[in-house]
């Protein structure tokens, strides 16, 4: 087991060159929200930009769009198709396959606010782009006794369940011991060829060779939207990361990097709202700060 210290977060930070444009640093697509979690979405996509993405795209529900266009104006919004209960049809497949041919995202995150979207599995079968995958995506795949058989191994992905949500993938029961952790983040590992966190106190981070534990983070971040904002952050820094280095090889640092500066984050909004204070949205504004002890 290795520890993610600030020395290896230096290590891995993506550079920013002098003389970049935003087409240097990625290209981020959101699928996420619905009119029941509609923050969820506005979370991811503000917190990828945080985390230094060039662009970010949102697909989110056309009822949705018109708000929250003007709340994140610097995201670049998607009106989709949805269904009477608000959730992202999958009438809008070819829609979001269209805009992604004419847009060319680096990446895209999945899931976060969808709930029971039935665009979710059809846009996992047929998307070929390094995945997010988050929250609803995970929960609509572990309805699928048969998903590990058909999920593209090939494809890079970043898993980032938290414990209920691993236990329904691996059909286990919920992890209670820190050795029953590690080996469920190892067993999706395995079953996804991916890289596969754990979230909770002292997150893990696996890869095909390595397992990683977090050491940043506490109570602050045991509040709604928390996920979000770190999903967010993982696919912000990936975007960048992969953009220079491909994104194979960069999944693992992203992740890592991502889950680090969450927790860094959420402890620097705690030193200013406590513990019991704080919310996602205060994590998220956190998020450069958080750079900032990191490159000191």
């Amino acid at each position: 087991m290795n520890l993610i210290t600030p020395e290896q977060i230096r290590s891995w930070l993506p550079a920013r060159p002098q003389q970049a444009h935003k087409g240097s640093f990625g290209r981020v697509l959101v699928v996420a929200g619905s009119r029941t979690m509609c923050g969820a979405g506005y979370l991811c996509a503000k917190s990828a930009l945080l985390a230094g993405a060039g662009l970010v795209f949102w697909a989110l529900p056309k009822s949705m769009q018109p708000a929250f266009a003007a709340a994140l104006p610097e995201v670049i919004t998607l009106p989709m198709p949805e269904t009477a209960d608000g959730l992202l049809s999958a009438d809008g497949l070819y829609e979001l396959t269209d805009f992604t041919a004419r847009k060319n995202p680096s990446l895209a995150v999945l899931g976060p606010g969808m709930g029971e979207s039935p665009l979710i599995i059809p846009f996992l079968q047929t998307c070929n782009l390094p995945l997010v995958a988050d929250a609803d995506a995970l929960n609509a795949l572990s309805k699928d006794p048969a998903w590990p058989v058909w999920w593209p191994k090939n494809r890079p992905c970043i898993f980032t369940p938290h414990p209920g949500e691993m236990a329904r993938l691996l059909r286990s029961r919920i992890a209670s011991t820190a050795a029953e952790r590690v080996t469920q983040v190892e067993d999706l590992q395995k079953k996804t060829a991916g890289v596969c966190l754990l979230k909770g106190p002292q997150t893990l981070v696996c890869g095909a060779e390595q397992t990683y534990q977090n050491t940043t983070g506490g109570p602050s971040l045991a509040k709604a939207g928390s996920g979000d904002v770190l999903a967010g952050v993982i696919a912000g820094l990936w975007a960048q990361e992969g953009s220079q280095k491909g994104f194979l090889n960069t999944a693992l640092p992203a992740a890592c990097c991502g889950v680090y500066l969450h927790g860094l984050a959420g402890d620097l909004a705690a030193c200013k709202r406590t513990d019991y204070g704080v919310l996602a949205r205060d994590t998220a504004a956190c998020v450069p700060e958080a750079f900032g002890e990191i490159l000191k």
